[in-house]
């Protein structure tokens, strides 16, 4: 063999050596990157009750690599938890020395996180009459209970606000949120606002415009003089309870509810979407500032970009949209006409005092269930749009309100359908989801 030859092969052992070596300590460094990377996360867990620097040595222990970890740093607080650790080790060269190397080594870094984000949540819940049927309302009543047990346990504390939103034919806001805006009052029975068309593209809740009271009358129970089922709700237990993470109140209003009126599931998802707008962040803080809503949330609604909140909407229906009427104007004009439709029911006081031939002049319609589709359709996508996650409950509902809930919805899997008992499910499985999308590692 020539010279030429064997120093060839010399050169050629050499470098496999080398190579050798380095396959060697890349097989090191894969190991401390595992292991940091696993360790961290554990660490970060904010379930995690063992000292974080005393998990990660423990990781490195049971890998038999004792000496390697050489850094361990915690940065935690009241909603998150971050850790970050570095290892090393050093292996003697073998061939590397060859080239003048006499050790190598293989490092690794990893930083782990987990934080709880604020969360805000509109619960909007359907109270209309078929809710009395097959035991709907009872069934409601206890998965709600059970959502909010799951999303205001006590580690949430100032970090979890929840709103309720009954909504029947419309949603009463009470007198300390429409307190807030400008309105034409018209009478003190109830506190609904008429909403124009186009509000229904937006989230926004503009408190630049003069609304309008609906007027507080009962078109819908033929035949006798009761006002059961006005069209605005009129009992404090049926108005929105605004930002609160008290676990009794949201619970004994969710006991009080009961089925009436008809189906607007558009204005219901308005006044939700509306409550996670920042346009209502000086309603939030007034509510505040008067105690009814907890100071803890004073500044929410959060901006729309900020990364630390969740913003989500729970919408519950058991049924789809349906007509609303309203009076014409002129039969709703002065106090005293104001007064006598608190008193009468619009069908009773048409049938016995006015001739037949001048009942379709005192009312007109408002409302149509393909309007109302329409209107639903325009804010789930507005409030889609500004990243709020949006999961909707069909409740023992027809093929089209199935349909319709689902086209709401942030995608198919943020849509239930269910029947009966099913819906303590749905919402326990949609708070456990929310409780998971607030931690983000």
């Amino acid at each position: 063999m020539s010279w030429v030859a064997i120093a060839a092969s010399v050169v050629l052992i050499a470098f496999g050596g080398i190579g050798i070596d380095l396959m060697h300590t890349e097989v090191k460094r894969n190991k401390i990157q595992n292991t940091l990377d696993r360790a961290v996360l554990a660490a970060a867990d904010l379930e995690q009750i063992i000292e974080p620097e005393v998990v990660v040595r423990d990781y490195f222990e049971k890998m038999s690599m004792p000496d390697a970890l050489t850094d361990v740093t915690v940065d935690q607080g009241i909603n998150f938890k971050q850790v970050s650790g570095t290892a090393s080790m050093t292996m003697p060269s073998n061939f590397t020395e060859l080239l003048g190397v006499t050790s190598l080594r293989a490092e690794g870094s990893a930083t782990a996180e987990e934080r709880i984000a604020n969360v805000e949540i509109s619960m909007v819940l359907d109270i209309s009459g078929s809710m009395k049927d097959n035991n709907k309302m009872a069934n409601l009543r206890t998965a709600a209970e059970t959502f909010i047990d799951t999303v205001l346990v006590p580690e949430n504390d100032g970090l979890v606000s929840v709103s309720i939103v009954p909504y029947s034919e419309h949603v009463n806001a009470g007198p300390a949120i429409t307190g807030q805006l400008n309105v034409n009052w018209r009478h003190g029975y109830s506190y609904c606002l008429e909403f124009p068309d186009s509000a229904f593209g937006s989230t926004e809740l503009d408190t630049r415009l003069t609304y309008q009271q609906v007027q507080h009358f009962q078109w819908n129970f033929f035949g006798q003089n009761t006002l059961r089922d006005t069209i605005c709700p009129r009992y404090q237990y049926e108005q929105i309870q605004a930002f609160s993470q008290d676990p009794a109140d949201l619970k004994a209003q969710i006991n009080s509810l009961q089925p009436r009126a008809g189906t607007s599931i558009f204005l219901g998802m308005k006044w939700g979407a509306a409550l996670l707008d920042p346009s209502t962040r000086g309603i939030v803080s007034a509510l505040a500032s008067d105690g009814d809503a907890d100071a803890a949330f004073v500044g929410r609604p959060a901006n729309y970009n900020d990364v630390n909140t969740l913003k989500t909407v729970v919408l519950m229906t058991d049924g789809q949209h349906d007509r609303s009427y309203r009076l014409s104007d002129w039969a709703y004009d002065t106090q005293s006409e104001v007064a006598h439709w608190a008193s009468y029911n619009l069908w009773y006081y048409l049938q016995r005092s006015v001739n037949s031939y001048y009942w379709n002049s005192f009312y007109y319609q408002k409302y149509n269930a393909t309007l109302g589709d329409s209107l639903l359709g325009n804010i789930c996508d507005a409030a889609k749009e500004n990243g709020i996650v949006i999961w909707s409950i069909g409740f023992e509902v027809t093929d089209h309100g199935a349909d319709v809930m689902k086209r709401c919805a942030s995608s198919p899997a943020h849509f239930y359908r269910v029947e009966g008992i099913e819906i303590e499910n749905a919402f326990y499985s949609i708070a456990r989801a929310i409780n998971q999308l607030r931690l983000t590692q």
